[in-house]
């Protein structure tokens, strides 16, 4: 792996008054952007799509993370699980295009079958013309391999290492904070509440932009006009996730009124608060009383990020012909926010071939959830050496 400098290291994981940031080769080096997808994104849990992306039985999505084919499945129970999209027995890739499976994978190259299950049903002339069996090859010991996942907030979640924590432990705090909405259905809003930016920064920088209020006065002044900086509160959990929060939450979407139906069962606190919460590494998570949006960080490159937006609604109702103007305004008022972040990350990431730039300085007041995102990357690092 990469060496980095432990004293820069040491330096980040400061105290936020004495801290700097992490230093320009973690958004330039093509060397520690390798490392950091290794002891970073496969060591821990991260994510690599949504639940809506495969809605019934037998739907399929090919994906690509961190260099390995993967292959996410709607199985026979409703259930999700991920696979390397390989077949065992020359390696060939089964599924290149999102599909909806009839009951069987089918390898493209030999008519190898795999159930949705990831059991491998069929190998014919294994064994020679007509013979589909041959005693050296055990069909119950060359099922697809399953990689660790998980679904939350239907943000599915995959551990390619296969050693960190239960994803319960490793989420555990923001789903006691957010413990209201984690078990709430989640109606996804349809096509207009799907869209993707790509960015031209490191996926750390739209992080770090996402957990703080610092910048709305200057960056969103139409967002700062109703809900202003100081209505903002910091969250910080260290070593787990970082973000802000508003007190006056309260969208007016048309003149006539109308609002999204509230989600079930929430306390009093949520009538006007909302939050906004990057649980590390990659997913940026908006909870609010009438909707969640949800923004999958796609780290391409050292300096380029797709970022996948999509929005939740809390009732099936709100996805009727009747409220389809309301969902295309709400979309287009959260694009206009997230792009009005572009020119910002983007500058960043210009600015950190400054080459004398140190990392920056934190304010202790303004900046703790940045800081705390800083400190977690550090200490990921620091682990791995």
């Amino acid at each position: 792996m990469t060496r980095i400098d432990s004293d820069m290291l040491n330096k980040v994981k400061e105290p936020v008054e004495t801290a700097r940031g992490l230093p320009n080769e973690f958004y330039t080096d093509p060397d520690v952007f390798a490392a950091e997808r290794r002891v970073v994104f496969a060591q821990n849990w991260a994510c690599i799509g949504f639940g809506k992306d495969v809605p019934e039985k037998g739907s399929a999505m090919p994906v690509e993370f961190l260099g390995q084919p993967l292959l996410i499945l709607r199985d026979g129970d409703l259930g999700i699980k991920v696979f390397q999209n390989v077949c065992r027995h020359r390696g060939m890739i089964l599924v290149d295009q999102p599909t909806a499976l009839r009951g069987v994978i089918r390898c493209p190259y030999h008519s190898w079958c795999y159930d949705l299950a990831g059991r491998l049903r069929t190998t014919p002339h294994v064994g020679g013309p007509g013979q589909n069996l041959h005693e050296s090859v055990k069909r119950e010991e060359l099922g697809l391999i399953e990689v660790r996942s998980h679904v939350f907030l239907d943000m599915i979640w995959v551990n390619l290492s296969g050693d960190a924590p239960a994803f319960e432990d490793y989420a555990g705090k923001l789903r006691q904070r957010w413990s209201e909405f984690v078990d709430q259905p989640l109606w996804h809003g349809g096509e207009m509440s799907s869209f993707s930016l790509d960015v031209k920064t490191n996926w750390k920088l739209a992080v770090e932009n996402y957990c703080e209020s610092y910048h709305l006065p200057w960056i969103h002044p139409g967002l700062n006009s109703y809900s202003r900086l100081e209505d903002h509160y910091n969250i910080v959990e260290p070593m787990a996730f970082s973000g802000q929060g508003t007190l006056v939450y309260n969208p007016q979407l048309d003149d006539s009124g109308r609002t999204f139906s509230r989600f079930s069962g929430l306390g009093s606190k949520w009538d006007t608060v909302a939050e906004y919460i990057t649980l590390y590494p990659n997913a940026l998570l908006g909870v609010h009383k009438d909707h969640i949006f949800a923004i999958l960080l796609d780290a391409v490159a050292v300096d380029r990020t797709i970022e996948r937006v999509e929005v939740y609604y809390a009732s099936e109702e709100m996805l009727g012909e009747d409220w389809r103007d309301l969902r295309v305004r709400h979309a287009e008022m959260w694009r206009e926010v997230f792009e009005e972040d572009i020119f910002v990350v983007e500058g960043m990431q210009r600015g950190r071939s400054a080459q004398l730039f140190d990392g920056g300085k934190f304010s202790p007041v303004m900046d703790n959830g940045t800081h705390c995102f800083h400190d977690w990357v550090a200490q990921r690092f620091s682990l791995a050496s």
